[in-house]
């Protein structure tokens, strides 16, 4: 029983093997030529103003989650809008019913002013 797990072990073993020469002959052949502008901090295509460690505010992240959560719904609708003639009239209702649940969703994320930067 354990030989089935040679193959999948001798995969792994040779896979990092690969990576750690690598990273190895990266570290030694390559070039090191450090400068002050390679060694700075870069934030943007501008210098870091100020120290990273600064608390960011809660509305970045809440329009961060926003994005998130909206794009994946509106990755359902690509695969209904590719078979949308085979679910017939019962697809347009549940698709329907899920695009008024998004937008009350957004409504509401609206309304309550999540979207508002000062």
């Amino acid at each position: 029983m354990l030989a089935e797990y040679l193959p999948p072990l001798l995969f792994l073993i040779v896979a990092a093997g690969i990576g750690i020469v690598l990273i190895i002959v990266g570290n030694v052949l390559g070039p090191k030529r450090p400068s002050p502008e390679k060694l700075s901090p870069y934030e943007c295509g501008f210098d870091a103003f100020e120290n990273a460690r600064m608390p960011f505010d809660v509305r970045y992240y809440l329009v961060a989650i926003l994005f998130i959560v909206f794009d994946l719904e509106i990755a359902f609708v690509f695969p209904w809008a590719a078979v949308f003639r085979d679910l017939g009239a019962f697809g347009l209702i549940e698709m329907g019913t899920f695009l008024v649940l998004l937008v009350i969703g957004f409504a509401y994320v609206w309304k309550r002013g999540a979207l508002e930067w000062e």
